[in-house]
């Protein structure tokens, strides 16, 4: 068979994601607060869009910019026939919504809304919107600056740059005196010095130093406050009856020494180390109205996107085919991500009204009654993919009359009942296991075994090294351990 060129035409299939839906995957994997940081850059990048407050009303001139972004987004879950009969993922009107906004109101959308002087008598916390007053390491270097000088202010910021967020000076002190060049007693004189800064106990070699520190502080470092801090491994392992004998004290004196060790602060950088606390923004907002659930997007934290198409027109009027061609595409742009965000937005409560309808035991009852629920069974009732589901519950926040959840929180694996073909929450039984072990006594402290009996006796099927996972993940301690915190605690 001779071999040689020849053209073949065939017919295949393939699945291309455009970039545009590429681009509509990401958006909809977004939290509101990186949606927020998108659109500034859009609204840089693209002169034919607009922003303008939420509360704004549409132009009534029909040559006005075209009001893209529309109203926030509203799903309602009837009560009358139950959470069963939803609306359509298409409501956006308040027409359509079973809410009476003379009477029902929604969750503010910024801090600005609800903080003030109201009836109820309580004042603004300025305190919680005070800045940070720095880090540990300028607190220290401002305490250099005032108390030495010369080569011990230079030996001293040395020493500052080598502690840790912590307080705790992390350096051999000989080697550091080799490095420098300077007296070991020098360095051991400085470092006293450091020792008596604000905070108390911060720069310590080691958790006894620390707690010395604060006790000649407070004035309490005796001779068997002293013996103490130098065992407080036994302290750690409840060895009273040694600890007494050591110390040379009654059961009195040792409580109360035990009570003073306790308020020392064995991490005293943490006051200043790290960044403050981030307030998480909900992107979502779930209310009980008179006539059932009703579900909003937050949507004060976003700009309310416009198409200007009267300065399309006037840019467009004598301006040569390439240039009209650039303007073509930069309206096309807007359009379609005005259309995106409205379509982000009305899957996000579509999703989120299927999470609500399924967990409507959570937001009546609390996590007792949380059921089991996965990806799958949400995509299933959106006639939705499941990995949909997944990028709309990623970094997305539910604000509700119970708290503020992540959306990822109402997904959990089931444990099975004892009787029937029933399940329950692992959340659920998490919750039932921390119960037990904050109201247990001191003197007849829960083992695991002793947990999984007692849920076991509630209708719960569950393994002793479940009820250990679930116990080691709420950061609970073995019964062991927990035996010797309440017997430090008197």
């Amino acid at each position: 068979m001779a071999l040689g060129p020849r053209l073949d035409l065939r017919q295949s299939q393939s699945l291309v994601m455009t970039p545009q839906l590429q681009q509509a995957i990401k958006l909809l994997a977004l939290s509101n607060l990186e949606l927020e940081a998108y659109l500034a850059e859009a609204l840089e990048g693209n002169p034919l869009l607009d922003a303008s407050p939420a509360d704004r009303d549409g132009d009534s001139d029909g040559g006005g910019p075209d009001d893209g972004g529309g109203e926030a987004p509203v799903a309602a879950l009837s009560g009358e026939t139950g959470t069963d009969q939803m609306l359509s993922s298409d409501a956006g009107t308040a027409d359509d919504l079973d809410v009476d906004f003379g009477e029902e109101r929604f969750h503010h959308d910024s801090a600005s809304d609800s903080v003030g002087l109201s009836g109820s008598g309580e004042d603004i916390d300025f305190d919680s919107f005070a800045e940070h007053d720095g880090t540990l390491h300028d607190h220290l270097m401002a305490q250099v600056g005032e108390r030495f000088d010369g080569i011990e202010a230079i030996v001293a910021g040395q020493l500052v740059a080598l502690i840790d967020e912590t307080g705790y000076l992390r350096a051999d002190l000989a080697e550091l005196a080799a490095q420098l060049g300077v007296p070991l007693a020098l360095l051991e004189e400085v470092l006293g010095g450091i020792q008596l800064f604000d905070p108390s106990g911060v720069g310590a070699r080691d958790l006894a130093e620390c707690i010395a520190i604060q006790a000649r502080e407070a004035d309490r470092f005796d001779p068997a406050m002293a013996t103490m801090i130098a065992h407080l491994e036994l302290v750690a392992k409840g060895a009273f009856p040694q600890l007494k004998r050591i110390c040379g004290v009654d059961d009195e004196d040792l409580a109360d020494m035990i009570r003073e060790l306790r308020g020392y602060d064995p991490k005293p950088g943490l006051k200043f180390g790290g960044e403050g606390t981030q307030a998480v923004v909900p992107d979502l907002y779930v209310r009980q109205t008179a006539k059932g659930w009703a579900v909003e997007v937050n949507s004060g934290t976003l700009p309310r996107l416009l198409v200007n198409r009267r300065y399309y027109t006037e840019l467009a009027q004598g301006a040569a085919a390439k240039s009209k061609a650039w303007l073509s595409e930069q309206l096309a742009g807007a359009n379609w991500l005005v259309r995106a965000l409205d379509q982000r937005q009305r899957t996000i409560v579509k999703v989120a009204s299927a999470i609500v309808k399924q967990q409507e035991g959570f937001f009546l009852h609390g996590v007792a009654h949380m059921r089991p629920l996965t990806l799958r069974q949400v995509a299933e009732e959106i006639g939705m993919h499941e990995s949909t589901v997944s990028r709309v519950t990623s970094n997305k926040y539910l604000s509700c009359a119970r708290g503020l959840f992540e959306l990822k929180y109402f997904f959990s694996s089931g444990i099975s009942a004892t009787e029937g073909d029933g399940a329950v929450s692992a959340e659920a039984v998490k919750s039932r296991i921390k119960a037990m072990i904050e109201a247990e006594d001191a003197k007849a402290i829960l083992s695991d075994e002793t947990i999984a009996q007692k849920l076991s006796g509630e209708g719960h099927d569950i393994a002793r090294r479940t009820v250990v996972k679930y116990r080691e993940a709420m950061g609970y301690g073995s019964s062991v351990q927990r035996r010797r915190q309440k017997a430090l605690a008197g």
